[in-house]
């Protein structure tokens, strides 16, 4: 059955690849890079190497776990971007490489478009329009999501991202990178509304993340001149009150999405769509206002393969192909 076609994935700290056949997702293939934990946040020049001596088995692995050769292949695709440029080289060239080797189209991907077409790899699907809170280290967006292809950015962050924050706040109690999920983990056994923080006011459906992480190191700091001992003693309820406001601040946005819109389908995509705080106050909500909510599995909500090779089922379908010129783009616009 056609096309069959193999997608890349290289644009931070993840080697990813997948295979998907006729609009099915056969594997999604991922090799980590836990060098970075030792340095407390991702080093471009390591990821970029790490790359480079994970693509070629990581690629391999993906064509002999779909039972596929690379003849078998219809086209390549790969992470254009948004991204770090020397992550993003080094899948761009590998691409380009196996594309001119075999004759078959390449297929550029934009990482957020793929980050929201991550749920039509499985059921349930929603239908259009519906609209995604993209969640990142790098992004946080509310995009309305028309057709496959058409997406527009309604709402979005002005500084920093609330992957971010989660990050920043991580560092600064002390806890060991990746820092976000160790919020999520101790979140969960404490008080969200032990401690309260301000709320930013930003326009429409933007978002501001840079003031909650000043406003936290300074909580922080008149904290432990009361008491030193303050984090140890109080992780869990602080971990928890921070995750509280920061998913507050997505869901109110979200609401007054939906409210604007008048759209009842709801998803969240990116990697902050593994927080179970977020992921469950979401379903809540949900289900106060009636909205058909669609949350990804974990293994598709961090940079994958997976959701490459479905934006690129739907690109080919409507024989959407780079030239063999084609570069990658650190910062590229959701809707290129």
């Amino acid at each position: 059955m056609r096309p069959v076609i193999l997608a890349i994935e290289s644009s931070c700290d993840e080697t990813s690849a997948s295979v998907i056949r006729n609009g099915k997702v056969l594997n999604n293939i991922i090799a980590s890079q836990a060098v970075h934990q030792k340095y407390g946040g991702v080093v471009p020049e390591l990821a970029s190497r790490a790359h480079q001596q994970n693509i070629v088995a990581v690629v391999d692995a993906a064509l002999e776990g779909a039972g596929v050769t690379r003849t078998d292949l219809d086209a390549v695709a790969f992470t254009r971007g948004p991204g770090l440029m020397g992550a993003l080289l080094v899948g761009v060239s590998f691409a380009k490489g196996l594309a001119m080797g075999l004759k078959i189209p390449l297929i550029e991907v934009n990482h957020m478009q793929a980050h929201v077409l991550a749920h039509f790899i499985d059921e349930p699907r929603p239908s259009f329009p519906f609209l995604c809170l993209t969640v990142s280290g790098g992004h946080t967006q509310i995009v309305l999501v028309k057709d496959h292809l058409d997406m527009e950015v309604i709402g979005q962050t002005q500084d920093d991202a609330v992957g971010e924050a989660f990050d920043k706040a991580a560092k600064i109690l002390g806890l060991p990178y990746p820092g976000g999920p160790l919020i999520d983990k101790h979140a969960q056994q404490g008080n969200p509304r032990a401690y309260k923080f301000s709320e930013t006011v930003m326009p429409g459906l933007d978002f501001s993340f840079s003031g909650i992480k000043t406003q936290f190191l300074y909580f922080l700091r008149d904290k432990k001149k009361e008491n030193p001992a303050f984090v140890e003693e109080n992780l869990a309820d602080i971990c928890a009150s921070l995750q509280h406001h920061l998913v507050s601040m997505l869901l109110t946005r979200v609401e007054q999405a939906c409210a604007r819109t008048g759209i009842r389908q709801v998803a969240i995509a990116g990697g902050v769509s593994a927080n179970q705080g977020l992921r469950q106050r979401l379903q809540a909500l949900g289900g106060q206002h009636g909205w058909d909510v669609f949350i990804p599995a974990f293994q598709y909500c961090t940079d994958n393969a997976g959701m490459i090779a479905m934006a690129a089922h739907y690109k080919y379908q409507r024989g959407l192909f780079a030239p063999l010129d084609v570069t990658p783009l650190a910062r590229m616009p959701l809707s290129a």
